[in-house]
């Protein structure tokens, strides 16, 4: 059977379940949570693994969850991840309640494409015309939200990372894995139903607290230390080093105050802040990370308090592999119309997809399917098949040029690739890096 005749196949298969599809996504958009905390959509995902006859293992990074299909032969390990997450926007109308969680950044969509890879493959009976194996990769925590509470896990040692694919990298879940195929959403606009390729920037994290010295904010406020003074000088350096940054560098950093003291009639004495420090390279990401420390330890020495600096792991760059996006271009071409599909250029966004990138091939194209912009009230789902199902028959036929034919693509992809990274020197460079300053 030929490369067409297999996906032929799987395009039906995908189109006889494509209502199941866009049942659970669905079910995962309208039951948001957020990363690490993804329980309800980890036993989802988990109980569509039992229905498909899948083995599996659960608790992977708290709530991850990885799946095996077997092919004909095993030259080649093609993962294919779903991210489990919302992003924190409570003033969505899907919002929970509780959290503020929201999927307006399309990962219900991930989930719910990944499940139906495995979908087309088992039904259309293809995995022994294949000479590799896929692994499907339920991954928690790819929004790096909730900074302060993801230090408390870090602190207890329940994570290292903030993203959950840096988390797996670490546990030694992707050792056995020669590259990686996942998409993500987007809105559609002209011209615009898919997008292969593109960069996008990395960051680092911050956690930084503030410490002066209470009083009486009326009474006697010459006694105390202004921790929210102090916060204020250090966002205005940060502000004032801005034309520093240079254009190239896409250079984006935007702080949070998540506590400003505790009552209004006491001078503050405990302010926190959270920012990134984005940027297209990592010497740049540093660079600026450097001068938005001195900005901050300004603020603090300006009006005599404490300041603690905690340096966390961000996400590293996407840096895409040509060969594999060339694939997936064709693929949705032929889904979609060459009129719809796009090349990417550089986004100034993030995702931890680009620590995978740094070693071993990866993709991370988009699909559309929604309107209104990531990451607001506005992020809908319009049109449900490009948005769920799309995507499945993308990735399934890009996984059948991968593996086909001996896996002679994967293979050349596979040998073609040096690493930028070891997962070793990868780990001991987010290592260097941590530090706390007082």
């Amino acid at each position: 059977m030929n490369v067409q005749e297999l996906k032929a196949r799987v395009i039906e298969a995908i189109d006889q379940r494509k209502d199941e599809i866009v049942a659970l996504g669905e079910q995962i958009r309208v039951n948001p949570e957020l990363g690490y905390k993804e329980h309800k959509t980890a036993a989802l995902v988990e109980e569509t693994y039992r229905k498909l006859g899948l083995s599996y293992r659960a608790g992977l990074a708290i709530t991850g969850s990885k799946a095996e299909l077997p092919g004909g032969e095993h030259k080649v390990r093609v993962a294919v991840m779903g991210e489990l997450d919302a992003v924190v926007c409570p003033e969505h109308p899907d919002a929970d309640l509780e959290t503020g969680a929201a999927h307006s950044c399309g990962h219900n969509a991930q989930v719910a494409a990944m499940l139906g890879v495995a979908m087309g493959l088992i039904d259309a009976n293809v995995m022994p015309h294949l000479a590799g194996d896929v692994v499907l990769l339920a991954v928690p925590a790819e929004e790096p939200v909730e900074i302060e509470w993801r230090q408390r896990l870090r602190e207890q040692g329940k994570i290292r990372f903030l993203g959950g694919k840096q988390e797996l990298i670490a546990l030694g879940e992707l050792d056995d894995i020669d590259m990686t195929v996942m998409f993500h959403s987007t809105s559609t606009a002209p011209g615009r139903k898919a997008v292969a390729g593109g960069t996008s920037n990395g960051f680092v994290a911050k956690f930084i607290r503030y410490r002066g010295k209470e009083a009486h904010a009326g009474g006697a406020p010459h006694l105390g230390i202004n921790a929210l003074n102090a916060a204020l000088l250090g966002l205005q350096g940060i502000h004032a080093n801005r034309e520093t940054f240079q254009d190239a560098d896409c250079i984006r950093i935007h702080p949070i105050i998540t506590k400003g003291g505790d009552l209004v009639n006491i001078i503050p004495a405990d302010v926190r802040l959270e920012t990134y420090v984005r940027g297209k390279t990592m010497p740049a990401i540093l660079d600026a990370s450097k001068k938005v420390n001195r900005a901050l330890r300004a603020g603090a020495m300006a009006v005599g308090a404490e300041v603690d600096i905690i340096e966390i792991p961000g996400f590293l760059p996407r840096l895409p592999n040509r060969r594999m996006d060339e694939l997936f271009y064709q693929n949705a071409v032929q889904l979609l119309g060459e009129e719809n599909v796009t090349w990417g250029g550089h986004g100034t966004g993030s995702s931890d997809i680009g620590d995978v990138m740094h070693i071993m091939p990866a993709i991370h194209p988009y699909v559309a399917g929604a309107v209104g912009a990531g990451h607001t009230k506005d992020y809908q789902v319009d049109d449900p098949e490009l948005f769920y199902v799309v995507p499945a028959k993308a990735m399934t036929m890009t996984i059948i040029d991968l593996l086909a034919n001996g896996a002679t693509e994967a293979l050349a992809i596979k040998e073609n690739y040096p690493p930028l990274l070891t997962k070793e020197a990868y780990l001991k460079q987010w290592e260097e890096f941590c530090k706390m300053e007082e």
